[in-house]
C-alpha cells in the first residue's frame, strides 16, 4: 500500500486553529452497536482486536461527553423485514450483489448483509457501556451510509444550536465518513476521534477514512485531547 502524503505540518497549523465550545458540541456515535462490535452476536464484524479498543475508546468518549455537559447522540442502522427481497438493505444494488455473490464484505471473517441489524434484532442494540443515559439521544431510522441521510439527525443539532459534532463509530471509511461529509457540507465543524473508530473492510481502508477527514473535512484528533478541549468537567452537568 503506499505511504499517505505526508500533511504533517499542515495538521499541525490546523490543529493550532480549532476551538471548540461545549454548548454547541455534540458526540454522535454512529453504528456503536452490537453488529458491528459485540462478537458474539456481530453480523459485520470489525476485528475482534479493533472491538476491544473501540469499545474502550467509545466508553471514554461517552462518559467524558456527558460530564461536561455535551449532549450524546446514538444513531444505529435498523433494516426492517420486507417481503421481497427480504430487508430494506437488499433494495440496494451494490449490497443486493455482494449477498448474490456470496461474498463477505470483512476480510477473512463471515458477515450478513441480509441478516445485519434487522428490527427487533440484538445487532440494533446500543453497546451495554454506552447506555444510552437519560440524557441521550437515540436515532434509529439511519437506513444507508450516512447519519443525516433520512433520520432526523439535522434537526436534532440545529434544534440544540450545535456548531462543532464530534464522530465516533464505524467504519471509518464508509457511515463515519459518509456523515462527516455531511457534517461538512451543513458548515458544521467536523471532528473524528480517531482511537474510537475501525473498519469492517481493512486497515487500509481505516487509514484512508481518516486521512480523508484530515486532510478534506475536520479534525481527527484522539479521544482524551477531544476532551480536554472540551473543558474539564461540570460541577452538574445539565440534563436533557
Amino acid at each position: 500500500m503506499t505511504a499517505p502524503v505526508d500533511r504533517s505540518e499542515m495538521l499541525h497549523a490546523l490543529r493550532a486553529q480549532l476551538a471548540v465550545d461545549p454548548r454547541r458540541t455534540a458526540v454522535v456515535l454512529v453504528d456503536a452497536h452490537r453488529g458491528h462490535l459485540d462478537m458474539d452476536v456481530a453480523t459485520m464484524p470489525v476485528a475482534p482486536e479493533d472491538a476491544a479498543r473501540v469499545r474502550v475508546a467509545l466508553a471514554e468518549l461517552a462518559r467524558g461527553a456527558r460530564a461536561r455537559g455535551v449532549m450524546v447522540v446514538h444513531v444505529v442502522m435498523t433494516h426492517r423485514r420486507i417481503p421481497y427481497p427480504g430487508a430494506e438493505s437488499i433494495t440496494n444494488p451494490f449490497w443486493r450483489a455482494v449477498e448474490a455473490a456470496r461474498q463477505s464484505l470483512t476480510p477473512g471473517r463471515p458477515s450478513t448483509i441480509s441478516g445485519h441489524n434487522l428490527e427487533g434484532s440484538p445487532q440494533t442494540e446500543i453497546l451495554p457501556e454506552l447506555g444510552p443515559e437519560p440524557t441521550d439521544y437515540v436515532i434509529r431510522t439511519k437506513k444507508r451510509l450516512s447519519a443525516f441521510y433520512g433520520t432526523d439527525l439535522e434537526f436534532l443539532l440545529r434544534t440544540h444550536g450545535v456548531e462543532t459534532v464530534v464522530l465516533a463509530g464505524i467504519n471509518t471509511n464508509t457511515c463515519v465518513l459518509c456523515t462527516a461529509f455531511d457534517a461538512f457540507n451543513r458548515d458544521l465543524r467536523v471532528i473524528v476521534a480517531e482511537d474510537a473508530v475501525a473498519s469492517m473492510y481493512g486497515e487500509d481502508l481505516h487509514v484512508f477514512g481518516l486521512q480523508n477527514v484530515a486532510r478534506c473535512l475536520g479534525w481527527v484528533l484522539p479521544v482524551r485531547e477531544i476532551l480536554e478541549r472540551l473543558g474539564s468537567p461540570v460541577a452538574s452537568a445539565p440534563g436533557r
